[in-house]
């Protein structure tokens, strides 16, 4: 019985990895592609049949792609943009969801419904309306339009905060109020070391939004000299000479890297932020 037990283990492992392996496959061919496409010279990137893995790697094409894209100087823009899109929203949206789920006040439910409720609203509604307020304000081609939205806070990252500090016993609160602590001093000694994997869960979204951003900074930023790297790698296709696909791929491979990192490093994390919303409900 036993070993039929472990065998009959066994085979649900077996089926589970082997129905994961035909969801993840397709997921990896663009990835794969691309790949194989930065290291390809250019009259192999379109050869019939494919071939996935050249007789030679062309490794140059990563140092022409990044002479092409002004790679570094870009690179340190967005990184400006990206770092401090996180830390303005973590700071808003911890103070903002302790508020709402941690501190009994009137109208906490109608907030909070206003804060989920302004989710269902597209971007694209109120694009020109908050354009032509920055405009009036003088902050064109700058990156003032790009960041402080961020210190402003994101309704889902909130609802993510406020999800998961209902998770956490009030207890904390109370025996921290007792030793005369503040609400401030309650949240970041008390509250917010238990929340790192919601903060860690916002980090890697918010990093990947600022990120990828291309709308915003095509809106706002007029100075080349001031673009993003997205700006930049979709310029290389935007030519009249014929796009050059191994060193566009081989650009796109370099600016993937940072966001795959900072995921690996951080997905224990956001795995168990994002599973904390399933385990509270609305109080």
């Amino acid at each position: 019985m036993a070993l039929g037990k472990k065998g009959h283990e066994l085979a649900v492992k077996v089926i589970r990895y082997i129905i994961i392996l035909i969801f993840v496959v397709p997921m990896m061919l663009p990835l794969l592609w691309m790949l194989s496409t930065a290291l390809k010279e250019g009259n192999m990137v379109f050869t019939n049949p494919p071939q996935w893995i050249p007789e030679t790697f062309a490794w140059e094409n990563f140092s022409k792609g990044l002479q092409t894209v002004k790679f570094w100087s870009r690179f340190v823009n967005t990184l400006f943009i990206t770092v401090l899109c996180c830390i303005g929203q973590v700071l808003s949206c911890m103070c903002v969801g302790y508020a709402i789920g941690r501190i009994k006040f009137p109208g906490r439910k109608v907030w909070f419904y206003m804060i989920v409720g302004s989710m269902m609203l597209p971007g694209m509604v109120t694009l020109i309306p908050v354009f032509k307020i920055w405009s009036a304000l003088g902050f064109v081609n700058s990156y003032v339009p790009l960041i402080v939205p961020a210190f402003l806070g994101s309704p889902f990252y909130t609802f993510m905060v406020r999800q998961f500090m209902t998770t956490i016993p009030r207890s904390y609160d109370e025996a921290a109020r007792i030793d005369g602590a503040s609400r401030l001093q309650i949240l970041v000694r008390v509250i917010a070391p238990m929340c790192k994997p919601v903060m860690a869960t916002i980090v890697v979204m918010q990093f990947q939004g600022s990120w990828n951003d291309y709308l915003a900074p095509l809106l706002y930023i007029i100075d080349n000299s001031k673009w993003t790297l997205a700006i930049g790698i979709a310029q290389m296709s935007n030519t009249n000479y014929g796009v050059q696909w191994n060193t566009l791929m081989a650009a796109d491979v370099v600016y993937l890297l940072p966001m795959l990192i900072l995921f690996f490093l951080a997905q224990d994390f956001f795995m168990q932020g994002l599973g904390s919303m399933n385990s509270a409900g609305v109080k």
